[in-house]
């Protein structure tokens, strides 16, 4: 069962978005915000409160 490559959660079966990097890298998504965040507008997932990956201050 695949992650979402953005902020962590599980995928079920038939669900979300795999997406295909031109080097043959794929990236799965639960949803549409995720794969924004990501490609569109370029986040760290570290860096957004609401992902698995967030890490507060040093």
């Amino acid at each position: 069962m695949p992650k979402c490559s953005f902020c962590g959660d599980d995928l079920e079966k038939g669900t979300g978005l795999l997406f295909v990097f031109k080097s043959g890298k794929t990236a799965h998504f639960c949803s549409k915000k995720c794969e924004k965040n990501m490609l569109k507008l370029g986040r760290k997932a570290r860096n957004v409160k609401w992902t698995q990956h967030f890490v507060k201050g040093k």
